[in-house]
């Protein structure tokens, strides 16, 4: 995945794709930010974090811009959100979040709303970059109750 976003860079930079570029540069560097700050190898895993966190800032702004009817941003928005999502990997259905989420109440078997962390921990190890986690706790949540 690494690898892949080096090349597209290159491959922006060569098809003169401005809006792609800049959203791949800002990728790299949060990527080379998180590395120089917390000392994380720059692998898959951070990839997926930073766009994680690239593409829960997008979804705000495109909250606000909505509200402000600013469509010029919300389209520029939108656009930036697929590029993104191109650096995650395959994006789970809500029946197979579900099937997950079943399997983990199966092992953890919790008995409260106290438990919500031992679900969460279980559910983010297996879900991360593959499901809204927003989703997944939301689903957890209405079992809990």
């Amino acid at each position: 995945m690494v690898e892949k976003l080096k090349q597209d860079m290159i491959q922006a930079m060569k098809n003169k794709e401005k809006e792609r570029l800049t959203v791949i540069r800002m990728v790299k560097a949060a990527m080379d930010q998180e590395h120089i700050d917390r000392k994380r190898e720059i692998n898959d895993e951070l990839l997926i974090d930073v766009v994680n966190k690239q593409i829960k800032m997008r979804k705000d702004s495109l909250v606000e811009f909505e509200k402000a009817d600013r469509h010029d941003l919300v389209e520029k928005t939108e656009a930036e959100l697929a590029i993104l999502m191109e650096y995650l990997p395959e994006q789970l259905t809500e029946e197979e979040i579900k099937s997950v989420v079943d399997e983990i109440f199966q092992e953890v078997k919790p008995e409260s709303q106290k438990d919500m962390g031992k679900v969460m921990k279980e559910a983010t190890s297996r879900l991360k970059g593959k499901a809204d986690m927003k989703t997944v706790s939301n689903l957890i949540r209405e079992r809990l109750q």
